[in-house]
């Protein structure tokens, strides 16, 4: 595997190509993350979910936290459905106060070349404005440790501004407009969104639809590349494997070959890339959705073996422990 341990080295090495005043050209690929997904409790189930993720991904790791709009309380709650149950904790509770001491111990430090020590993903599951207004102005309490760039006219991507905690958000209705045209000029962008989704065959039957996904080329499927605000491209497992996980038979060459011409593809365009979920494990009673489920841990090592080859940035996986074991064994020397 030696050649495996090469290649996760160049990534780790291009990721950290960040200059002494915490300034970056990037996004060169972001060396392989632990993206912890659904990363909160989920009406109950899963409390200890994000002090997993962060022991698991020794303070670098991605987090995704789904949000949705709380009208009674005026604030995002993270959650995984729209109707609420009044249970749900809100966003500054349940991530910001919670990584306040690691975030704030990082800028103390001030290696910024071990920025961003941690990634939020935010999945907005409703797109209010007041949300996005809710939002953008917790980012703005805590600007001080987001990685940023200036708000400008031209779209070219300008250098990031680096620091311990980059913010991801996705392309839902009006979250450009909210959180990169409204901003006025010589502002700092505080998050960013995905390029734009290929167009849905809504016309054609399932089948043809799951066929249509995994035989598209990987220019059809990222249409386009970085600017200054879209800077990354997500993916469910269905564009490698026709179907998704559920469906999935042995890995082959072909697979691998469609993975690597994926990832190359929003490389060549300046953006990270995301795959979900990978898991592999027996039934479980602790809210994991079985369409995520390679169905055992063979099974999903091979996926995780491919995609840290690759170089995808982030790899979506709720087995947060077992995931982060596995790569560390793949690359001696890392946490």
């Amino acid at each position: 595997m030696r050649w495996l341990e090469a290649l996760v080295c160049v990534a780790v090495m291009m990721a950290s190509a960040i200059a002494v005043d915490g300034r970056s050209d990037g996004p060169a690929p972001i060396s392989v993350w632990l993206h912890a997904h659904n990363c909160y409790p989920d009406r109950g189930v899963g409390p200890d979910r994000l002090s997993r993720a962060l022991a698991a991904g020794r303070g670098t790791v991605a987090i995704e936290q789904d949000l949705v709009w709380d009208r009674a309380r005026g604030a995002s709650v993270v959650a995984h459905e729209t109707e609420l149950l009044g249970i749900e904790p809100t966003l500054e509770d349940h991530f910001f106060l919670a990584v306040a001491p690691l975030l704030d111990r990082a800028l103390a430090e001030r290696d910024v070349r071990a920025w961003p020590r941690l990634v939020l993903h935010l999945d907005f599951k409703t797109n209010e404005p007041e949300h996005h207004a809710a939002v953008w102005a917790l980012l703005g309490k805590y600007q001080r440790w987001l990685t940023t760039v200036p708000r400008t006219l031209a779209e070219a991507p300008q250098p990031f501004r680096m620091g311990p905690l980059l913010v991801l958000t996705e392309n839902g209705a009006g979250q450009e407009h909210a959180f990169h045209d409204a901003v006025p000029g010589g502002e700092r962008l505080r998050l960013f969104g995905t390029v734009p989704a290929p167009p849905t065959r809504d016309d054609l039957p399932p089948e043809a639809r799951a066929e249509a996904a995994a035989t598209a080329s990987a220019g059809a499927l990222i249409t386009s590349g970085a600017t200054n605000y879209r800077r990354w491209t997500n993916f469910s497992w269905a564009v490698v494997e026709q179907g998704g996980q559920r469906t999935s038979g042995d890995w082959t060459a072909a697979d691998r070959a469609r993975l690597d011409g994926l990832v190359q593809r929003a490389h060549s365009q300046g953006l990270w890339i995301r795959f979900y979920t990978l898991n592999g494990h027996a039934p479980n009673a602790q809210g994991w959705s079985e369409s995520y489920n390679f169905g055992s841990a063979p099974a999903v090592a091979e996926r995780w073996r491919a995609a840290i080859a690759a170089g995808v940035d982030f790899i979506a996986t709720d087995q947060y422990e077992e995931f982060s074991a596995f790569r560390s064994r793949l690359t001696p020397g890392r946490p």
